[in-house]
């Protein structure tokens, strides 16, 4: 944030706010007339978002606190005219965060309007500066757009060539069989061109498809689909999703059964796995009563690749929003490592770029403090025609280099297969 941040009058954020249902718009993605809106969906739910009623850019370790405070005073003093009052009505924030608290391009937005669906309703929400007098009309929905396929793209090699990523794994193995770290994750990149400017809806649109139990999200030009939940808040149930610790996908059944059969048993996975568990039980015992941790992990199976998985759920013991929970949360050992400043350390010194906003929380928070936060995986930052795609491997005693490199090609298949016709 600013070093004083503006308050709610300063930016015109006493809101006037009216939510309304509506018929089932049917697909949301095609809807979203602004290639600059926002995305949240999940098996065809959610919501997308267009237009800006208020823009937030907060920065440093305080960004996720700053952010909240900020956002509290503003839905408090909004008028808000809400009669579903569902998960994701009335008022909604979306936000992406880096994952380094000193890298730059957190952004967090109040959109004018939102279309959401959930458990069989529909919704649209209008959001207007008090100064506009009359509570703000929702407006019709507009047709369904024709999302533009992506022309050829090109790669163009990496921030850290790969030999060099390779060496920096083999450092980390040795940090971890010093004992200096017990994990660490790291990442590399893939940049592309494709010559036109890229819509992330339309690239959106095909992860949704294919991805469909994935989380689908689209903030500030970083589109992707997760199937890491960080933290979902309803009411005073709070979830959470581990996943590390990876395998291919089999060529038929039986070789698919035997690829999540040597996972679920591979001690390199479980030392992987184990830690990104422990860091999240150990924040949300602190934050949860009756907190429930599955026992064992279990195979999250995805179109090409399956995980470790282990899923988490409790009730609050105080009112902390989804924002703020997702802030305690972050960075687990899932996408950072431990002991966290250790790892936190070695990745500035051995990944050779800025992760930006791949690998920290991106989702959406409404104004009582419900909402859905994931892990920015499987991603790409877009920049007109150019876009960077991101991946990551924990590295634990047992890695081997050449493993985790294709471990993060495997991963980048994801994104690369919205690219393609």
């Amino acid at each position: 944030m600013t070093a004083q941040p503006p308050t709610p009058a300063a930016l015109g954020a006493r809101l006037l706010v009216r939510t309304v249902e509506v018929p089932d718009p049917g697909q949301l993605l095609p809807r979203l007339p602004d290639p600059a809106g926002c995305v949240w969906i999940r098996h065809g739910e959610g919501l997308i978002a267009w237009g800006e009623a208020l823009r937030l850019a907060p920065s440093g370790e305080r960004r996720f606190d700053d952010t909240s405070a900020l956002l509290r005073s503003v839905f408090e003093t909004a008028q808000i005219d809400d009669p579903l009052r569902l998960p994701g009505t009335g008022p909604v924030a979306f936000a992406s965060f880096t994952f380094d608290p000193g890298s730059a391009g957190s952004v967090a937005l109040v959109p004018r309007t939102i279309l959401g669906r959930r458990a069989g309703r529909a919704w649209v929400t209008t959001i207007a500066d008090a100064g506009a007098g009359a509570a703000p009309v929702p407006p019709a929905l507009g047709p369904v757009q024709a999302l533009p396929a992506p022309g050829r793209v090109r790669y163009a090699g990496s921030s850290l060539p790969e030999l060099r990523w390779l060496e920096a794994v083999a450092t980390a193995v040795r940090a971890v069989s010093a004992g200096e770290l017990t994990k660490v994750v790291l990442a590399r990149d893939v940049l592309v061109w494709a010559g036109d400017a890229l819509d992330p809806r339309a690239l959106a649109l095909r992860l949704a498809e294919r991805f469909a139990g994935c989380y689908t999200f689209v903030c500030e030009g970083l589109v992707g689909a997760t199937p890491e939940l960080l933290v979902r808040r309803t009411g005073d149930v709070v979830e959470s999703l581990v996943l590390a610790g990876s395998a291919r996908r089999g060529a038929d059944p039986v070789d698919d059964a035997r690829a999540g059969a040597q996972l679920l048993a591979s001690d390199k996975d479980r030392a992987e796995h184990e830690p990104a568990v422990e860091s999240v039980r150990e924040v949300l015992s602190e934050l949860c009563e009756q907190l429930e941790v599955d026992a064992q992990p279990w195979l999250l199976r995805l179109d090409n690749v399956q995980h470790l998985a282990t899923a988490a759920r409790g009730r609050a013991r105080a009112s902390q929003s989804a924002l703020e929970l997702a802030g305690r949360l972050h960075p687990s050992a899932a996408v950072c490592g431990l002991p966290r400043d250790a790892a936190m350390a070695s990745i500035r010194r051995l990944e050779g770029m800025d992760r930006g906003r791949y690998s920290g929380p991106v989702g959406w928070v409404d104004a009582r403090g419900d909402g859905e936060f994931g892990i920015a995986l499987r991603c790409a930052q877009l920049d007109g025609d150019r876009a960077r795609l991101f991946a990551g491997a924990g590295i634990v005693a047992g890695s081997l280099p050449e493993a985790e490199l294709e471990e993060t090609r495997l991963k980048l298949l994801a994104m690369q297969s919205a690219f393609r016709d």
